[in-house]
């Protein structure tokens, strides 16, 4: 099989956003999250707690739509949505580990996934530009 025909093979698996990578990863980063919320302060929960989880759920959120977009700059520009939006949970993370509501194993292990998540979506980014 030619690189070209496993490529064409791959796209065509593609039926739905939940079966792209980067939606997967980023479900797994929502999860995650919301686990690492259950332990904040009460006080946080109109204000940290809020904002990471909505951030979380973002990156998943504008995937899903830009899926559903119907020509390539539309697509690009909900996935780099996002982005903005795995930053913003990056930021989020450094907060809540600074302020000890997360440890730093925790902190580590939920950073890398974020990270991989950015990286999955540089790629549909890119991918879509093509």
């Amino acid at each position: 099989m030619t690189q070209d025909a496993g490529r064409k093979n791959q796209v065509s698996r593609i039926k739905s956003f939940t079966d792209l990578v980067a939606w997967q990863k980023g479900h797994d980063l929502v999860l995650w999250v919301y686990k690492l919320v259950k332990n904040f302060p009460a006080s946080e929960q109109y204000a940290l707690t809020n904002q990471l989880t909505r951030a979380a759920v973002s990156v998943t959120c504008n995937i899903a739509e830009g899926f559903s977009r119907s020509t390539a700059p539309d697509k690009a520009h909900f996935y780099t949505m996002s982005q903005g939006s795995i930053t913003e949970v990056q930021n989020l993370l450094l907060i809540a580990r600074d302020l000890c509501y997360i440890d730093k194993l925790q902190f580590q292990e939920v950073a890398n996934l974020s990270i991989t998540c950015h990286k999955l979506t540089t790629g549909l980014i890119k991918k879509t530009k093509e």
